[in-house]
């Protein structure tokens, strides 16, 4: 059947992009969780915008996520660990980070804010830790041809389990109460801990060597940044990575807040923000592929940084519009297709930038960069930056920071790191 399909869809379908996609739903609900979830239940109990922006900085665990990650490469757990050392952290994260969500529905906002916050803290790192396993197994279940599809289809995934956990907590939050909602909403995990049974440990999987003592302990530890570091541009290519996603964070980590102060519903987000920004981002996602494949990967991710910084223009368009059921689609729709595009891009490209010998950590490192700019700023000052500038000229601000990573990976074009960067993961992605 697969031959009857179009060029382009078929490397969507091999089994490899296939389980990236599950891997991804398990991924994007966790985050979800302690992002807009936890935002709207905070803002419907009457919380303080500068209290629910603070609730950014839980997502620190995802920013430091790479200082534990060597851990996720080189310990050997004890009775599941003969079954591979990629599966059996997948399953061990898996069930840590469904106890943890059921923790975060049982803490009440109204009885203790205190509580609250460290559940969502304990769910962060849960999650931080699955997102470790979940990508390292992803990097080294597909092949350097899969990367870009397999990229699109975890983002895809992610997206979709963020999506699917976010509205179904909102329909049955609005129904039978947010307990009861983040306890079904603990499921999510499954479908990677499932990827694990059906795929099995990954082929291209290898194992770091073993240390012996402490001193080469300490030297395992640090062993995956001295190889990035020595890499030629090393230092331009983190700085890429630290800023490129500034903009972009800072407005999707607002958004909540701005539907509510426009007075959208919670059907009204669950249909606009969750159902077309679906669509949106399934189009996206395509897209991206196709830019992927015929424009190689330098021009493809330029491409899409530039659309996701003119992205964040639709929501300062949707704050001045207001109450608008059509501005909310196009601002949104927007949005996710540039997210889309990115998606397959920006992640197939950072995917590509590790070494096999330090999956784990490596993109552990490069993942927790790419955002940590981003959350910092939104968890510190960005509900001050609303309330003193508002929301249009806010979201114009997100614009102008993103600027800065585009005009760096043109820099890296040109003078030719974007290619030098790549690592052992990806060395046949790097094309043109």
């Amino acid at each position: 059947m697969s031959s009857r399909l179009p060029a382009g869809v078929r490397p969507y379908l091999e089994p490899a992009p296939l389980a990236a996609l599950f891997l991804g739903i398990s991924s994007g609900f966790a985050f979800a969780m302690i992002g807009a979830t936890l935002t709207t239940r905070l803002a419907q109990h009457g919380i303080s915008k500068s209290a629910v922006t603070a609730f950014a900085l839980t997502f620190l665990a995802y920013n430091f996520k790479f200082l534990w990650a060597p851990m996720v490469d080189n310990v050997r757990l004890p009775l599941i660990g003969r079954y591979g050392q990629r599966r059996s952290w997948l399953w061990l994260v898996g069930a840590l980070v469904m106890v943890a969500v059921a923790f975060l529905g049982v803490a009440d906002p109204e009885a203790s804010l205190y509580l609250v916050a460290v559940a969502a803290i304990t769910l962060g790192v849960a999650g931080a830790t699955f997102d470790i396993i979940i990508d390292a197994y992803r990097i080294e279940l597909l092949e350097p041809r899969q990367l870009g599809a397999g990229s699109g289809m975890s983002q895809y995934g992610w997206r979709l389990g963020s999506a699917a956990a976010g509205a179904l907590a909102l329909v049955l939050a609005a129904r039978i109460g947010w307990t009861a909602a983040y306890m079904a909403c603990a499921a999510f995990a499954l479908p990677a801990m499932l990827v694990g049974v059906v795929m099995g440990e990954p082929r291209r999987h290898r194992e770091p060597a073993r240390p012996h003592g402490v001193v080469e302990a300490i030297v395992a530890y640090f062993s995956p940044l001295v190889e990035f570091m020595q890499r030629q541009g090393a230092l331009v290519v983190l700085l890429f990575v630290l800023i490129h996603k500034i903009g972009d964070t800072l407005a999707n980590l607002t958004l909540r807040l701005l539907f509510k102060d426009l007075g959208f519903s919670n059907d009204e987000v669950a249909f606009y923000d969750i159902g077309v920004g679906f669509v949106t981002l399934l189009i996206g996602i395509f897209v991206g592929g196709i830019l992927y494949a015929r424009l190689g990967m330098k021009r493809s991710v330029l491409i899409s940084l530039v659309l996701m910084a003119v992205s964040n223009l639709s929501f300062a368009g949707l704050a001045i519009a207001g109450h608008s059921n059509i501005g909310m689609a196009a601002a949104v729709g927007f949005e996710n297709l540039a997210s889309g595009i990115g998606g397959v891009t920006v992640v197939a490209y950072l995917s590509a930038l590790c070494n096999l010998r330090f999956t784990a950590t490596q993109y552990a490192l490069l993942s927790a960069l790419a955002s940590i700019a981003g959350r910092f700023i939104s968890g510190t000052t960005a509900g001050d930056l609303i309330n003193a500038m508002g929301f249009v000229n806010f979201y114009l601000l997100t614009t102008v920071v993103a600027l800065p990573g585009v005009a760096l990976f043109w820099y890296m074009i040109r003078s030719g790191l974007a290619d030098l960067s790549v690592g052992s993961a990806g060395q046949d992605s790097a094309t043109r």
